[in-house]
């Protein structure tokens, strides 16, 4: 098993959902993005995305499209995003590590060089949007070779053939969108998210995670009572945006923190 089924092992023993966060890799800048993504490492996430940016995102939001664009602008590469992932496993951070991005960068570094190197930094998954889990045969079959999970989307929308591909393709947990559109924080969720979930869950024995508009702790909470984790990216990069240079690691500790109490305090509620 990899670091991400085990995690998710040792979760579920304890009743308590994964927490995920999400932050594109150089930002908000080179210099200090690997001090940045230790604190939110160390104030409670239990699995971490890192952002691969790219200049034209298919799933992103206006908030992580301009910290992407401001990734890119710092001289963020796919091998820099490999050198970040093999410093922070050197530093001894032993979390789960799964890059978000999109196929025109994984092609251009080469699908073997990049799943051989990426394996060696440390990275134990990758979720890429504009790759069909119905088209994702040849790619499955490289990644796995190299015990890399490919995780694949599942929305409300998602045709039967598609959904069916997930269960099929998928490794590692079921990345479910918890509205249709791109990323970004919202203020309520869909009452017909539990319903969804339920159904999803029917259909495979993946860990399932909600992303797409969790922002608060009551989030969260919400969300923990019926999935397995929750995925949490631009309500982040908000709080990183506001936050003073000189309190920027005690906002997002502080931030961090209270939505990993969010997932324990609704492991308590349902005991």
């Amino acid at each position: 098993m990899n670091r991400i089924q085990v995690t998710f092992d040792q979760l579920k023993q304890t009743g308590e959902k994964a927490l995920i966060p999400y932050i594109p890799v150089g930002y908000p800048a080179l210099e200090t993005t690997e001090e940045l993504i230790r604190t939110i490492c160390e104030s409670g996430a239990d699995l971490l995305e890192l952002g691969v940016p790219n200049g034209d995102p298919l799933a992103d939001g206006p908030t992580i499209q301009a910290a992407s664009t401001q990734a890119i602008a710092n001289g963020t590469t796919l091998r820099y995003c490999i050198q970040v992932v093999q410093r922070l496993r050197q530093s001894g951070l032993d979390l789960p590590i799964i890059f978000m991005g999109y196929c025109n960068s994984f092609l251009a570094y080469g699908l073997e060089s990049f799943a051989r190197d990426a394996k060696n930094a440390g990275v134990d998954g990758l979720i890429i949007p504009d790759l069909p889990s119905t088209m994702a045969g040849p790619w499955v079959d490289i990644f796995r070779q190299h015990e890399i999970d490919l995780i694949f989307f599942l929305a409300p929308t998602t045709s039967e053939e598609r959904a069916a591909s997930v269960v099929e393709q998928g490794t590692g947990f079921v990345y479910c969108i918890s509205v249709t559109g791109v990323t970004g924080a919202r203020d309520e969720l869909p009452e017909e998210l539990p319903q969804f979930i339920s159904q999803a869950r029917e259909a495979t024995s993946l860990p399932l995670c909600v992303g797409f508009g969790i922002s608060t702790p009551k989030h969260v909470a919400e969300v923990s009572q019926y999935a397995d984790g929750v995925i949490v990216g631009s309500a982040l990069l908000q709080v990183i945006n506001h936050a003073p240079k000189d309190q920027m690691h005690t906002k997002v500790r502080e931030y961090v923190s209270s939505l990993k109490e969010a997932t324990i305090s609704a492991a308590s509620s349902t005991r």
